[in-house]
């Protein structure tokens, strides 16, 4: 099972979450029939959503949209405080950058844009957040959000490796940030480590990728665990919410569902799941339209 573990220094200097989503992303892909490259782009940004929404309290939703000029122009993941996440790829049939390896490589595809972020926060006005892609790579894209925006430093790895048939091998990643009260020295020593770091492809192939990852981050230090969280690809969509959706489009338009189409079916963006609606389904949204 997919899980998030989130850690704090023992001097309380550094916080980091490491995250376990290859279900997570497999159900994405089996989902969206998705191609290589946009199997791991989607991902990355479905692992960016959950980092981001480990970071937020009760009830808030954290949705990610990256928008570009590239291969691949938009996907949106919205991840919500209990470690659910749902996603959606404009372009779900991209394959074609390779590196020397055989790892796919994302930015190139992505190209410029912007990554944003809508806080949801239960509020009249969700917060919303906007910085330039400045690799197309999500990981940097995000690191640099929360740098630039969020005025937090951090540091985040993550990636999505496939097997050979192009199924989901493993998932994951982690986030680091420096507290407000860290001493320079600290968060000088801290840089180094982060950047002498093996590849995060490589510690997500060890045996126990959460611990892996967060020795590697922590060194000889010492750091507590403060929770591990189950997540997963869960969408919150029903056919009573897309009965509300047709019932906005009002009553000339339901009645030509009616009588042209004889009913209507309606698939969700962010799980593909697909809603019936037969001619006595319509006729009942009529008589409760106000």
């Amino acid at each position: 099972m997919d899980k998030l573990i989130k850690t704090i220094s023992k001097d309380g200097h550094f916080r980091a979450y490491a995250l376990e989503a290859t279900e997570t992303v497999s159900e994405a892909q089996k989902r969206h029939q998705t191609w290589a490259s946009s199997t791991v782009a989607l991902g990355r940004t479905l692992i960016a959503a959950q980092m981001l929404a480990a970071n937020q309290k009760g009830d808030d939703t954290i949705t990610v949209r990256v928008q570009s000029n590239g291969a691949i122009t938009m996907m949106i993941a919205v991840a919500d405080t209990h470690g659910n996440v749902k996603g959606y790829i404009k372009e779900p049939n991209v394959d074609y950058k390779r590196g020397s390896t055989g790892e796919v490589l994302v930015g190139d595809l992505v190209g410029q844009g912007w990554f944003s972020v809508v806080k949801d926060m239960g509020l009249k006005t969700p917060y919303t957040g906007q910085t330039p892609l400045i690799s197309g790579e999500i990981g940097e894209d995000l690191a640099y959000y929360l740098t630039t925006s969020e005025q937090t430093p951090s540091a985040v790895g993550l990636n999505v490796l496939l097997n050979e048939d192009e199924t989901v091998k493993v998932a994951g990643g982690f986030l680091v940030q420096v507290m407000p009260d860290a001493p320079e020295a600290e968060i000088a020593a801290f840089e180094t480590r982060i950047q002498q770091m093996p590849a995060i492809s490589k510690l997500l192939r060890s045996h126990d990728q959460s611990k892996a990852i967060l020795d590697a981050i922590y060194g000889q230090d010492q750091y507590k665990i403060l929770d591990t969280s189950p997540l997963a690809f869960r969408c919150d969509c029903s056919k009573a919410r897309f009965a509300a959706s047709i019932q906005g489009l009002g009553k000339t338009e339901i009645n030509t569902l009616i009588t042209e189409n004889h009913g209507a079916e309606v698939i969700c963006q962010f799980c593909q799941t697909a809603y019936h609606f037969s001619e006595t389904d319509l006729k009942e949204l009529l008589k409760h339209d106000h």
